[in-house]
């Protein structure tokens, strides 16, 4: 089976032929202004692949809240153009081909349980952090939307009387917190920049990464007990941070010593595949549509 995969993103499209169970012919261009300029792109690019390839499908990794039902992306993303239409019914006329598309945050969360750090899994949380969190939950290796296609949207849980997730527990945040106090919003510094101000021995860096993750523990601790997965999988750049599981780990274990809890004790990993996850799953969506 080939398979030609879209990875839309804001500011660039990536794309790949899926075969024999690999990605090959790998290759992005920049995100259209608008959508005829986006559907000219992706047949220009299936009329060349066709060419070398028996195409048997679509499979699109995109922002937004995917309705399978209604076949449209709703919601908002930095691609406006791409919502609240038959999106569908206009893709599989273009291609005259099948088509699958999921949301990115899905995508990756199933490249993880099918070929991943979690492939032995069937009960999974996927939790992004970026300039917010998301993510998604996996059940029975199958992604549970939830009745408003919010499943996954773990940032705008609150963490106390009025602030979330997101706006607590990122890098943003730390490095947000870190410039306020050392009054330097007007030229401020980024949460790697921090990171680094720490490690040098940086006091306010030092108590600022404490506090990053402390709230990224709560959250990660809420939704261990509120979800149960067999599994907590972390993504996003600041998964790629060798100590990351040791300290979050570490703040998890005080928490629990803090509440006198002594159940088990959540486990976390970080995600295995980068660049090419959204690609990965959405051809695992495409599988299970057939199916």
């Amino acid at each position: 089976m080939a398979l030609l995969v879209f990875d839309i993103g804001g500011t660039s499209v990536k794309y790949a032929i899926w075969e024999k169970e690999e990605l090959v012919e790998k290759s992005s261009f920049e995100s259209p202004s608008t959508w005829e300029e986006m559907k000219n792109v992706m047949f220009t690019i299936k009329d060349t692949f066709v060419q070398q390839y028996e195409l048997d499908g679509i499979a699109i990794s995109s922002p937004g809240a995917v309705n399978q039902v209604a076949r449209t992306i709703e919601g908002i993303s930095a691609l406006p153009y791409l919502h609240h239409f038959p999106i569908y019914d206009e893709l599989e006329t273009l291609f005259s081909l099948p088509v699958s598309i999921e949301n990115d945050a899905n995508c990756s969360a199933l490249a993880e349980v099918w070929k991943g750090a979690a492939k032995e899994k069937q009960n999974v949380l996927f939790v992004v952090i970026g300039t917010g969190i998301g993510g998604s939950v996996i059940v029975e290796k199958k992604v549970q939307r939830g009745a408003h296609l919010f499943g996954g949207e773990f940032g705008i849980m609150l963490l106390n009387e009025k602030e979330t997730f997101s706006q607590l527990g990122t890098t943003v945040a730390l490095a947000k917190r870190y410039n306020e106090r050392m009054d330097m919003t007007a030229m401020p510094i980024d949460g790697r920049t921090v990171f680094d101000l720490a490690e040098r021995g940086d006091d306010v860096a030092i108590e600022e990464v404490k506090k990053f993750y402390r709230y990224l523990s709560i959250g990660l601790f809420n939704l261990t007990y509120a979800f149960d997965p067999e599994v907590i999988l972390i993504g996003g750049g600041v998964s790629s941070r060798p100590d990351l599981l040791e300290k979050l780990n570490s703040e998890i274990a005080i928490l629990m010593e803090e509440l006198e809890l002594d159940i088990f004790k959540p486990l976390l990993d970080v995600c295995m595949f980068k660049n090419d996850a959204n690609l990965i799953g959405a051809v695992y969506n495409f599988k299970l549509k057939q199916a």
